[in-house]
Order: structure tokens, then sequence, then C-alpha cells
């Protein structure tokens, strides 16, 4: 005679079973079955307990795809996830992404619990200034307005006039130019602002590096973007040279390269643009492949939803801290409310305006 617990297992059994189902559907072909049958369970109990626990999952475009396509309620690039990290009514955000995200989003909505599944699941560009760096630099171009990419930690926004992400960054300084104001701080990546002083037409200056004879003088600050030394571990890897070998062997592939990479590799490629708008563009296209110039993830994300689509990706380029944010964190997290998110109240009122700010311009 079965019991109610061996019913209660039976049915438990089927429904990992429906989500395996779900998950090979999805991604068979992008991800070995074997691994989609082990993480099943765990996708199935994650799914019901943020359900009793009134949690939402985000994930960015960056999450590894069993992961992306089996317990995510939202996903998006940092843009879109920040609005919906403004707007959500759940008591629990489990924010799967790295640390300046789920800060961002603890900054935006503070009566909310909010959750990151790994302990360190850091940023090699947010890592590289500090709230500290900012007010000297303000202390140095007193009156001149700060821009800092969302990609920095809450202090550097606490210390910023306006945030912005890849996708609207040139609109944010832009915006700023038509205000009226000649010079702008843009921090903290010195790529995206090469980028964004291209698209812009603003001469750009790095006064705390070496000129290479490509910038304006840095005494002749009347109408300028200022820039600072910072680069992304990975998108600093990718080279005019990859994209030349490619098109050798493959003459037919799109080439779609993130703000963040060198402006010469911009230059170099198709498209440049957020994950958002590189994820749209491959949906809107037909070409028979394409080459991601961002983490490589992404690629198996942009597969699943666009089978007859050929991604050709760099894949030794991995995000080392997406990395760290796994199915099996993402549950421990989950459960025990492990690795909270907490800013002094301060910081959260001060990087909330600039981040407002963003929100309102986009």
């Amino acid at each position: 005679m079965q019991t109610a617990k061996d019913k209660q297992s039976i049915q438990m059994s089927s429904n990992v079973h429906q989500t395996l189902d779900r998950m090979i559907s999805k991604l068979a072909g992008v991800v070995p079955e074997f691994e989609l049958r082990y993480k099943a369970e765990l996708a199935y109990e994650i799914n019901q307990l943020k359900r009793q626990r009134n949690a939402i999952i985000l994930a960015h475009n960056y999450m590894e795809p069993a992961l992306y396509h089996s317990v995510s309620d939202f996903t998006g690039d940092s843009l879109e996830l920040a609005r919906i990290s403004a707007r959500t009514e759940a008591e629990i955000i489990i924010f799967c992404g790295v640390r300046f995200m789920a800060e961002t989003a603890k900054i935006l909505n503070p009566s909310r619990t909010v959750l990151l599944p790994a302990q360190k699941a850091g940023c090699s560009l947010a890592a590289s200034i500090t709230g500290d760096d900012v007010r000297e630099l303000k202390k140095q171009f007193p009156g001149v307005p700060v821009v800092s990419y969302v990609n920095t930690y809450a202090d550097v926004k606490a210390e910023t006039d306006i945030c912005c992400t890849s996708s609207n960054a040139a609109k944010v300084v832009q915006y700023l130019a038509d205000q009226g104001h000649e010079r702008i701080l843009f921090l903290p990546d010195e790529y995206l602002a090469r980028n964004v002083a291209a698209d812009t037409g603003i001469p750009i200056i790095f006064p705390s590096l070496p000129s290479s004879g490509n910038e304006v003088d840095p005494k002749n600050l009347e109408r300028a973007i200022i820039g600072r030394h910072g680069r992304c571990e990975v998108h600093e890897k990718f080279t005019v040279e990859d994209i030349e070998n490619v098109r050798r062997q493959f003459p037919d592939t799109v080439i779609l390269a993130h703000p963040e990479c060198n402006p010469e590799v911009v230059r170099a490629s198709d498209f440049s643009g957020s994950t958002k708008a590189m994820i749209e563009y491959v949906s809107a296209n037909d070409a028979p492949r394409y080459l991601l110039l961002t983490e490589c993830s992404m690629g198996d994300n942009i597969t699943a939803e666009n089978p007859g689509k050929e991604m050709l990706r760099l894949c030794n380029v991995r995000c080392p801290h997406m990395n760290l944010i796994t199915l099996q964190d993402t549950l421990a997290s989950l459960k025990n409310t492990q690795y909270e998110i907490t800013l002094p109240s301060d910081i959260i009122r001060r990087a909330r305006a600039s981040l407002d700010r963003m929100l309102e311009i986009s």
C-alpha cells in the first residue's frame, strides 16, 4: 500500500521529469543530456522553493544555459534587470550575476531581501575604482558631472551624478552635453569611454595615462570626455586578429562586439551593442553564423533561442566571476537566505539618485 510519502515522491519524480523534458527541448545540442539530468532536480527544487518564499530570480545574459533557461523569472542586460529590480514586489530577489548587479537591485529596492548566490562574485572593472578615487577626481575637476558605468560598486555610484549602462552610455553623455556641460567625467571603463567618444564626436582625454597621440592635449579641457583606465578582463582579450582569422575561415560570419571591447575591435566588427542589443540583432537577422565578442556563455543562450543559427565563439573567454553562479549555490542561497546584500542607508540614498537619473533618461 502506498503511503502519502510514497505518493509525494512519485509526484516529485514526475515533475522532475517534466522539468528535464523542458530543459532538453530547449538545450539539446547546447548542454550534454547527462548534465541536464543532474541539473533538472536542482531546477525543480529551486522553482518550487521560490514560489513558497515569494522570491524571483533575475539572471544576467552571461549565466550558464541550464540555469538561465530553467529557473530565471527575468533575464536581460544590466539596464533591463535594473528596471525590473525597481518595480518588483517579490519579498526576495535572487540575483544571478555579480555583486555590483545585486547591489544595484538592493539600491533600487532597499526594503527587499537581495541575495547573491556566490559569496565572491566580483568584477575586475568594478574593482578598478573606489568612491575615494571618484572624490579625488571631483577635486581635480570641480563642477564636472560624473557619469559612472553601472559596472561599479555602490560607493562609486554614491559619488556619481548619473549612472549608465553599455546600452545607454552615449545617450547619457549626449544628454549632459546638450545640457551645456563641456566636460564630463566618464568612469571607469577606458574602452567604453573611447567608444562613447567616437559615437558622440566629443574629444576624449585620459589625464592619468600616457598620451597615445590620438587624444586632445590634457591641458585643453574646454570640451572633452575625461576618462580613466579601467577594463573588463574578458572584453580586453578580444583582438582585431581574432576577427581577421574568423573572416578568413568563415567569410559569411557576422561579428558582434560588446562596447567594452577595444575601439579597434568595435570598428572592425559588423555591429556593436549591449548584450540585449546583440540578442535582438541575431534574432532579427538571417546570417548563417555569428561571432559574439563577449562572455561566451551568452552564445549558448542565444543558440538555444535561435537553433538554426550557428554561433562561433572564442570560448576560452569565460568570465571567472559569472562562472561562480551555479544552480547548486542558487538553491543553497534560497534555502538558507545566504549571502544577503547589505549596504549603509546613506550609500543607498545617494547611489539611488544616480540610478534614478539613469532610468529617467532611458
